[in-house]
Protein backbone atom coordinates (compact mmCIF):
# COMPACT_ATOMS: atom_id res chain seq x y z
CA UNK A 1 0.00 0.00 0.00
CA UNK A 2 1.39 3.38 -1.04
CA UNK A 3 0.95 6.12 1.54
CA UNK A 4 -0.27 9.58 0.46
CA UNK A 5 3.18 11.01 1.17
CA UNK A 6 4.90 8.37 -0.95
CA UNK A 7 2.38 8.88 -3.72
CA UNK A 8 2.96 12.64 -3.72
CA UNK A 9 6.70 12.03 -3.84
CA UNK A 10 6.42 9.73 -6.84
CA UNK A 11 4.14 12.21 -8.60
CA UNK A 12 6.87 14.83 -8.14
CA UNK A 13 9.65 12.48 -9.28
CA UNK A 14 7.83 11.27 -12.40
CA UNK A 15 6.87 14.86 -13.20
CA UNK A 16 10.51 15.90 -12.95
CA UNK A 17 11.54 13.09 -15.31
CA UNK A 18 8.96 14.25 -17.84
CA UNK A 19 10.02 17.89 -17.55
CA UNK A 20 13.68 16.99 -18.09
CA UNK A 21 12.65 15.09 -21.21
CA UNK A 22 10.61 18.04 -22.46
CA UNK A 23 13.55 20.41 -22.05
CA UNK A 24 15.81 18.05 -24.02
CA UNK A 25 13.07 17.43 -26.61
CA UNK A 26 12.50 21.14 -27.13
CA UNK A 27 16.24 21.73 -27.56
CA UNK A 28 16.24 19.10 -30.31
CA UNK A 29 13.13 20.05 -32.24
CA UNK A 30 13.96 23.77 -32.05
CA UNK A 31 16.48 23.01 -34.80
CA UNK A 32 13.70 22.01 -37.21
CA UNK A 33 12.49 25.46 -38.36
CA UNK A 34 15.91 27.12 -38.23
CA UNK A 35 18.41 24.43 -39.26
CA UNK A 36 16.57 21.60 -41.02
CA UNK A 37 19.75 19.82 -42.14
CA UNK A 38 21.10 19.86 -38.58
CA UNK A 39 17.73 18.65 -37.27
CA UNK A 40 17.70 15.72 -39.69
CA UNK A 41 21.24 14.76 -38.68
CA UNK A 42 20.33 15.08 -35.00
CA UNK A 43 17.18 12.94 -35.35
CA UNK A 44 19.02 10.29 -37.36
CA UNK A 45 21.88 10.12 -34.82
CA UNK A 46 19.45 9.95 -31.91
CA UNK A 47 17.42 7.11 -33.38
CA UNK A 48 20.58 5.04 -33.92
CA UNK A 49 21.59 5.15 -30.25
CA UNK A 50 21.60 1.75 -28.53
CA UNK A 51 20.27 3.22 -25.28
CA UNK A 52 17.21 4.83 -26.90
CA UNK A 53 14.77 1.86 -26.47
CA UNK A 54 15.53 1.68 -22.74
CA UNK A 55 15.17 5.45 -22.39
CA UNK A 56 11.84 5.34 -24.20
CA UNK A 57 10.66 2.50 -21.96
CA UNK A 58 11.57 4.44 -18.80
CA UNK A 59 9.94 7.56 -20.22
CA UNK A 60 6.77 5.62 -21.04
CA UNK A 61 6.72 4.26 -17.48
CA UNK A 62 6.99 7.80 -16.07
CA UNK A 63 4.37 9.04 -18.54
CA UNK A 64 1.89 6.37 -17.44
CA UNK A 65 2.68 6.53 -13.73
CA UNK A 66 2.38 10.31 -13.43
CA UNK A 67 -1.30 10.65 -14.44
CA UNK A 68 -2.24 7.38 -12.73
CA UNK A 69 -0.72 8.49 -9.43
CA UNK A 70 -2.19 11.98 -9.80
CA UNK A 71 -5.66 10.54 -10.35
CA UNK A 72 -5.28 8.24 -7.34
CA UNK A 73 -4.15 11.20 -5.24
CA UNK A 74 -7.10 13.33 -6.37
CA UNK A 75 -9.57 10.53 -5.52
CA UNK A 76 -7.95 10.03 -2.11
CA UNK A 77 -8.04 13.77 -1.38
CA UNK A 78 -11.71 13.98 -2.31
CA UNK A 79 -12.61 11.02 -0.12
CA UNK A 80 -10.65 12.53 2.77
CA UNK A 81 -12.63 15.75 2.47
CA UNK A 82 -15.87 13.83 2.28
CA UNK A 83 -17.40 16.39 -0.06
CA UNK A 84 -16.93 17.98 -3.43
CA UNK A 85 -13.75 20.04 -3.47
CA UNK A 86 -14.10 23.76 -3.08
CA UNK A 87 -12.51 26.18 -5.50
CA UNK A 88 -8.89 26.74 -4.71
CA UNK A 89 -7.80 30.25 -3.82
CA UNK A 90 -4.16 31.21 -4.02
CA UNK A 91 -2.75 32.07 -0.64
CA UNK A 92 -0.48 34.56 -2.33
CA UNK A 93 -3.31 36.37 -4.08
CA UNK A 94 -2.05 35.02 -7.42
CA UNK A 95 -5.02 34.43 -9.78
CA UNK A 96 -2.90 32.69 -12.43
CA UNK A 97 -1.44 30.26 -9.89
CA UNK A 98 -4.94 29.54 -8.61
CA UNK A 99 -6.21 29.00 -12.15
CA UNK A 100 -3.30 26.67 -12.98
CA UNK A 101 -4.03 24.66 -9.84
CA UNK A 102 -7.78 24.40 -10.49
CA UNK A 103 -7.24 23.32 -14.10
CA UNK A 104 -4.35 20.90 -13.49
CA UNK A 105 -6.56 17.88 -14.25
CA UNK A 106 -7.86 19.49 -17.45
CA UNK A 107 -4.42 20.49 -18.69
CA UNK A 108 -3.11 17.02 -17.85
CA UNK A 109 -5.96 15.38 -19.75
CA UNK A 110 -5.33 17.58 -22.79
CA UNK A 111 -1.65 16.67 -22.69
CA UNK A 112 -2.55 12.96 -22.66
CA UNK A 113 -4.81 13.47 -25.67
CA UNK A 114 -2.06 15.33 -27.49
CA UNK A 115 0.49 12.65 -26.63
CA UNK A 116 -1.72 9.96 -28.15
CA UNK A 117 -2.18 11.95 -31.37
CA UNK A 118 1.52 12.89 -31.47
CA UNK A 119 2.65 9.27 -31.14
CA UNK A 120 0.24 8.13 -33.85
CA UNK A 121 1.56 10.85 -36.16
CA UNK A 122 5.29 10.52 -35.56
CA UNK A 123 6.11 7.23 -33.84
CA UNK A 124 3.62 4.64 -35.07
CA UNK A 125 5.37 4.03 -37.36
CA UNK A 126 8.59 6.01 -36.93
CA UNK A 127 9.79 7.81 -40.04
CA UNK A 128 12.67 6.35 -42.01
CA UNK A 129 16.07 7.93 -41.54
CA UNK A 130 16.23 11.36 -43.12
CA UNK A 131 12.45 11.76 -43.34
CA UNK A 132 11.72 12.94 -39.80
CA UNK A 133 11.22 16.58 -40.79
CA UNK A 134 8.91 15.66 -43.67
CA UNK A 135 6.80 13.55 -41.32
CA UNK A 136 6.71 16.37 -38.76
CA UNK A 137 5.56 18.88 -41.39
CA UNK A 138 2.93 16.42 -42.63
CA UNK A 139 1.57 16.05 -39.09
CA UNK A 140 0.90 19.81 -39.05
CA UNK A 141 -0.80 19.96 -42.45
CA UNK A 142 -4.28 20.02 -40.90
CA UNK A 143 -5.39 23.27 -39.20
CA UNK A 144 -7.02 21.13 -36.49
CA UNK A 145 -3.65 19.50 -35.78
CA UNK A 146 -1.97 22.89 -35.43
CA UNK A 147 -4.71 24.04 -33.04
CA UNK A 148 -4.16 20.89 -30.97
CA UNK A 149 -0.40 21.54 -30.84
CA UNK A 150 -0.97 25.12 -29.67
CA UNK A 151 -3.56 24.08 -27.10
CA UNK A 152 -1.16 21.44 -25.80
CA UNK A 153 1.61 24.05 -25.49
CA UNK A 154 -0.68 26.25 -23.41
CA UNK A 155 -1.75 23.27 -21.29
CA UNK A 156 1.88 22.33 -20.77
CA UNK A 157 2.72 25.83 -19.58
CA UNK A 158 -0.11 25.82 -17.06
CA UNK A 159 0.70 22.29 -15.88
CA UNK A 160 4.36 23.08 -15.28
CA UNK A 161 3.42 26.44 -13.74
CA UNK A 162 1.44 24.56 -11.10
CA UNK A 163 3.61 21.45 -10.90
CA UNK A 164 6.96 23.12 -10.30
CA UNK A 165 5.91 24.52 -6.93
CA UNK A 166 3.74 21.52 -6.03
CA UNK A 167 6.62 19.11 -6.70
CA UNK A 168 9.03 21.01 -4.48
CA UNK A 169 6.40 21.10 -1.74
CA UNK A 170 5.77 17.34 -2.04
CA UNK A 171 9.49 16.63 -1.77
CA UNK A 172 9.84 18.89 1.26
CA UNK A 173 12.11 21.32 -0.58
CA UNK A 174 9.83 24.37 -0.52
CA UNK A 175 10.73 26.68 2.35
CA UNK A 176 10.24 30.34 3.17
CA UNK A 177 13.88 31.03 2.33
CA UNK A 178 13.74 29.59 -1.17
CA UNK A 179 10.04 29.83 -2.02
CA UNK A 180 10.31 32.96 -4.17
CA UNK A 181 13.28 31.58 -6.09
CA UNK A 182 11.57 28.24 -6.75
CA UNK A 183 8.41 29.97 -7.96
CA UNK A 184 10.41 32.30 -10.19
CA UNK A 185 12.43 29.52 -11.80
CA UNK A 186 9.40 27.26 -12.12
CA UNK A 187 7.34 29.91 -13.83
CA UNK A 188 10.22 30.83 -16.10
CA UNK A 189 10.52 27.19 -17.13
CA UNK A 190 6.77 26.97 -17.73
CA UNK A 191 6.91 30.04 -19.97
CA UNK A 192 9.92 28.71 -21.87
CA UNK A 193 8.28 25.36 -22.57
CA UNK A 194 4.92 26.86 -23.52
CA UNK A 195 6.39 29.45 -25.89
CA UNK A 196 8.93 27.04 -27.34
CA UNK A 197 6.47 24.26 -28.09
CA UNK A 198 4.03 26.80 -29.57
CA UNK A 199 6.58 28.53 -31.79
CA UNK A 200 8.09 25.43 -33.37
CA UNK A 201 4.89 24.17 -35.07
CA UNK A 202 3.87 27.68 -36.08
CA UNK A 203 7.24 28.35 -37.70
CA UNK A 204 7.16 24.99 -39.47
CA UNK A 205 3.78 25.91 -40.96
CA UNK A 206 4.53 29.50 -41.98
CA UNK A 207 8.09 28.94 -43.21
CA UNK A 208 8.70 26.97 -46.42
Amino acid sequence: MVSPGQRSGWIAVTGLVLVLFLVAHLAGIALAPFAPVAFTAYADALHRQSWLPLAELLLAAAGLAHPALSLAQAVADRRARGAAPALLVSRRGDPLASFASRTAAISGGLLLLFLGVHLLQLRLPRAAAGLELLQLRASLASPAALVLYLAAALALGLHVFHGAEAAHRSLGLLEAANGSRIRRWGRGLALLLAVGFALVPVLLVVRP
